[in-house]
């Protein structure tokens, strides 16, 4: 397998950095970008590969790539507006290991040309899509790795929801990437749910004061989630402390239900939460417990995206306490939201000891049932992505 479709293929969410000084869209970003002190240091924060933009429109060129190649042992992207063979050999000789192919700029035929000729000199190409038409044609030409741009390159919007949809309709056998508009952790872990295997984040790269410690912020894990919100000031304050997921118990046993999902800033992600069966939503996600006799809910839940099942949470028994909670939810695989007895002062304990997806608290952040007490909520959050 290429150096770069093995390099996004592993466990978890794999991160491309980008490199580039400006974009049609938002103008200067880094105009005194250093591709060199970039690559390095993004590699020391963990991505897994590098794109850099090539063309002058992005105020870049062939030699920021050939001065990366220099600076780095991750794979590298050259992106720009690439239309024939000259174009792919130019990138393998600058140091490449994949280059971008726009759809939005190539016809089928072109297109599948440009993918053997990538395959036939050792490269990757990425195959950007934007819309449902551009994704079928994708997988028809069967590229290998796919990518989902959010933004539109006409208008430059971005439509998050369009490219989610479109990430989960990728086949399993292909390597997923959400490209654009992930400026959070947990933007970029809807992405993940989703089905991507990576995030290209560029501009939230570029525009951050420390571009590596920014890369670091959102491919780091845990997520922190609270839960059993009912007021929207509680919300509000969650969000602010850098909150990732924010739950609402819609089950009229609990002392915490509450009455609607509150609104959640589109940098965070909403969780409904019930027991025994769903209803619909406006939530990102759905907790769904099963019911436990007499008691509210059951112990183990799974989260679930538009009804698929995309994590596990571990939970405490209802009111009661399992002394091998941890030591039990450190031996599941896949990805795990561990809840259940979680606090400030134990959760960096917990975080050790079962290295969870997402960590999730409630009632010890609380002063009374459903209403938040704001300096636990900050920091719990504070500890947890400590």
């Amino acid at each position: 397998m290429p150096r770069f479709r093995d390099a996004l293929s592993g466990p978890g969410l794999a991160g491309i950095a980008e490199i580039k000084r400006r974009s049609p869209s938002g103008g200067d970003l880094r105009p005194d970008a250093d591709p060199v002190r970039l690559a390095a240091a993004f590699e020391d924060a963990g991505a897994a590969a590098i794109s850099v933009l090539v063309d002058e429109r992005f105020a870049g060129s062939w030699d920021d790539l050939r001065t990366c190649r220099q600076a780095t042992s991750l794979p590298l992207l050259a992106k720009g507006f690439f239309s024939g063979e000259d174009d792919l050999r130019t990138a393998r000789e600058a140091g490449a290991d994949a280059v971008l192919l726009l759809l939005r700029d190539l016809d089928d035929t072109t297109c599948s040309r440009l993918l053997a000729h990538a395959e036939s000199v050792g490269m990757d190409a990425l195959v950007e899509a934007h819309d449902a038409e551009e994704l079928e044609r994708a997988v028809v030409a069967g590229a290998p790795v796919v990518g989902i741009n959010a933004r539109d390159l006409a208008t430059f919007e971005i439509d998050r929801r369009r490219q989610l949809d479109l990430v989960a309709q990728v086949p399993d056998d292909r390597v997923v990437i959400a490209e654009s508009g992930v400026h959070t952790r947990a933007q970029g872990a809807a992405a993940e749910v989703a089905g991507a295997d990576a995030i290209l984040v560029g501009s939230a790269l570029m525009r951050a004061q420390d571009p590596p410690a920014k890369l670091r912020e959102l491919l780091s894990r845990p997520l922190v989630k609270v839960c059993g919100l009912t007021l929207q000031e509680d919300v509000d304050v969650a969000v602010e402390a850098g909150t990732d997921l924010l739950g609402f118990i819609l089950v009229d046993k609990s002392p915490r239900r509450s009455d609607a999902v509150l609104d959640v800033p589109e940098t965070a992600l909403s969780v409904a939460v019930y027991v025994a069966e769903t209803r619909e939503t406006p939530a990102d996600l759905v907790q769904l417990y099963p019911e436990d006799g007499g008691d509210v809910r059951g112990r183990e839940a799974i989260l679930l995206r538009d009804g698929v099942p995309v994590a596990r949470v571990l939970d405490q028994p209802w009111q009661g306490h399992d002394p091998a909670h941890w030591r039990t939810a450190a031996g599941v695989d896949g990805r795990v939201m561990l809840a259940g007895g979680l606090g400030p002062e134990n959760v960096r304990e917990a975080i050790a000891a079962v290295r969870p997806w997402a960590v999730d608290a409630s009632s010890s952040l609380e002063r009374a049932p459903g209403v938040k007490d704001h300096e636990r909520v900050r920091a719990w959050v504070a500890t947890a992505r400590s």
